[in-house]
């Protein structure tokens, strides 16, 4: 799960999280976001409330180092579902999307299942929202979106544009701070709120 700072990545890979767990499916979160300072913390609650398991490392840490790990200790413990974080990082900085590229790959060579790469996306972004899916998918062969913060009046337009542009698809959205705040996109729904 990637996106810049802000949108909402953590706490929406804890929705995540809480989806899966309820549909009965073993869990386990991969605190990736090693550099801000409360992230594997807001990431161990989301953990307790959901019942995933948490792989995190100390702050500071190689975070593709914290992926490599989580994927070891998900098949371990024949978990259903990993769900990794990333720190948040803006779409211009080079190092950090190469850093994100390499998590990508330890991925690539140590993972056989089934695989999405998701992009947060803040609904209240403009046009400055396909630059940043754009870096992104550079990076990571993006598959779907989330949109967050359609509770607000922010109606999200802009995933349109994305999805004509780059045919990356919105999958999830999320309308409120809850576990359960996070649906699945139903796109005649979102074209009749627009209108």
């Amino acid at each position: 799960v990637t996106g810049v700072n802000g949108v909402g990545k953590t706490t929406n890979i804890g929705k995540l999280a809480y989806k899966y767990a309820s549909e009965g499916k073993k869990v386990l979160l991969a605190a990736g976001d090693t550099f801000r300072a409360a992230a594997s913390e807001q990431l161990n609650i989301w953990a307790e409330r959901a019942g995933a398991q948490l792989v995190k490392h100390g702050e500071g840490a190689d975070s593709a180092a914290v992926i490599f790990d989580a994927i070891a200790a998900g098949k371990a413990r024949n978990c259903d579902v990993i769900i990794c974080d990333t720190a948040g990082r803006l779409h211009n900085k080079s190092n950090l999307m190469q850093e994100l590229a390499k998590i990508g790959r330890i991925i690539d060579s140590n993972w056989e299942g089934a695989r999405e790469n998701f992009i947060v996306l803040d609904a209240t972004t403009g046009q400055n929202a396909i630059s940043q899916v754009k870096a992104f998918a550079e990076a990571v062969d993006l598959t779907g979106i989330i949109l967050t913060k359609l509770d607000g009046t922010a109606k999200g337009g802009v995933v349109i544009a994305i999805k004509q542009e780059l045919n990356i698809p919105v999958r999830y959205i999320g309308v409120g701070e809850g576990p359960e705040d996070l649906m699945a996109f139903q796109p005649e729904a979102f074209a009749q709120n627009i209108i």
